[in-house]
């Protein structure tokens, strides 16, 4: 049976009352997110030198793009709906924190480990061979930069039971409580010039994002109109903050010196989420409409059957077929970022790109679609939460540094380490179980 006809049958089996208009966006917020990714990365083979380069950064003009393709905010708020639906289910069901977060950990985590195990052994390879550490370094790090994602929406899932009795107990204050937390870290950041501070506005934003989710499965976001003028006042906040205030262009990395929008994350996101999602939520009746035909929604399915190796490993696919490049005399890397020529031939490099990402996503996704051994034992809370933390911090690390880099001798070993033992800290590998 063709992969295409499992995800039919599948489709087909889909119960009328799911919202399918969540699938498609957490699909559609993947595919530009990776192809996103693949177009503002440059490479440049002049006189046997490859020059990597970053698109924002060598063409400034192009940074306007990121307002559409930064759709992070979409996943997490999508993110914040199937968490909803998880709790409820498992409320119904009387599964208990502990049951609810090892399944849910066990789908984020282990394509994750596989990535992260392939990349060390890749690199163990690299500097045998004689690789110079700084190719190893910038690598590996560009391979892992989809990972960062994963260490902070971990840390939203194990807050995911107390944040959704917070929105039930409180509604819309809960979310304003957390956009003043993020407005209030940001003037300490520009004004006190306090940048310490500014880091926690990695759980404020992104908790305030989550919550838009909780308000969609809770129908509290009001009428379409309602949904376009959101819109309009966010993107209205989001022009005034970067034209007239402090805040950088470029809604994605760091290409504006010593100031990003997500490093760490600044209410602009906030801002570029609330108009982002005013816009698609109020095309929610008619897309789900256009979602209970099986063609459409078979697609859906089939994309996030297999969604968290996609993500994961599209960054790996272009490294390598970039690395084949440079090995053939730098075939098809001759052409100037940013020129003419270079943009008409974005698409086929893209779809190349796609083309070889489809095999590995569907040799790997099979294990994001495993499920924990129903007679293993269920760890405690504690045990997972303080696995999980030494986990994202282990991720965290090597999505910043890659191996090799870092401010310390072997951060990379010492980082890796942190990945391994909180994965068996929290019951994540089988033997740990």
């Amino acid at each position: 049976m063709s992969i295409w006809s499992q995800a039919s049958k599948m489709a087909a089996l889909t119960p009328q009352d799911r919202n399918r208009y969540v699938d498609f966006l957490r699909a559609i917020s993947i595919l530009v997110v990776i192809t996103g990714h693949w177009l503002i990365a440059t490479a440049y083979y002049v006189d046997g030198t490859l020059t990597p380069g970053h698109l924002l950064k060598s063409q400034p003009q192009t940074q306007w793009l990121t307002w559409l393709f930064q759709v992070m905010p979409i996943f997490f708020i999508v993110g914040g709906y199937s968490n909803a639906v998880s709790l409820e289910s498992a409320r119904r069901k009387g599964v208990g924190y502990a049951g609810w977060l090892a399944a849910r950990l066990n789908r984020l985590v282990a394509p994750l480990l596989l990535l992260l195990f392939a990349w060390t052994a890749i690199a163990v390879v690299m500097h045998l061979m004689g690789v110079r550490p700084e190719v190893i370094q910038f690598t590996s790090q560009a391979a892992l930069i989809p990972t960062w994602f994963l260490a902070i929406y971990i840390m939203l899932v194990i807050l995911a039971p107390a944040a959704y009795k917070f929105w039930q107990r409180l509604g819309f204050a809960s979310f304003w409580i957390f956009v003043a937390l993020t407005a209030l870290m940001d003037i300490a950041f520009f004004a006190a010039d306090m940048r310490w501070l500014g880091w926690s506005n990695y759980f404020w934003v992104w908790l305030a994002v989550h919550h838009l989710g909780f308000a969609w499965r809770g129908g509290r976001l009001g009428s379409p109109m309602m949904l376009v003028a959101c819109s309009a006042v966010a993107f209205l906040a989001l022009y005034l903050l970067v034209f007239k205030g402090p805040y950088p262009l470029a809604m994605v990395g760091s290409p504006d010196e010593g100031l990003s929008n997500t490093l760490p994350p600044k209410i602009t996101l906030l801002a570029l989420g609330v108009f982002q999602f005013g816009l698609l939520l109020a095309f929610e009746g008619p897309m789900r409409r256009a979602l209970s035909g099986l063609r459409l929604w078979t697609a859906t399915v089939l994309i996030n059957s297999m969604i968290m190796t996609v993500y994961l490993w599209h960054i790996t696919v272009m490294v390598v077929f970039g690395a084949v490049l440079y090995l053939a005399g730098g075939f098809g890397l001759g052409i100037e970022p940013g020129t003419t020529e270079w943009w008409l031939s974005r698409p086929v490099w893209i779809s190349i790109l796609l083309v070889l990402l489809a095999p590995v996503a569907l040799l790997l996704s099979p294990l994001e679609r495993s499920s924990r051994s129903p007679d293993s034992a269920i760890p405690s809370p504690a045990r997972q939460i303080t696995g999980a933390m030494m986990l994202c911090l282990g991720i965290s690390l090597l999505a910043m540094y890659g191996y090799g880099g870092g401010p310390l001798p072997r951060m990379d070993i010492a980082s890796f380490a942190l990945v391994v033992v909180g994965a068996g800290v929290s019951g994540l590998l089988p033997r740990f179980r």
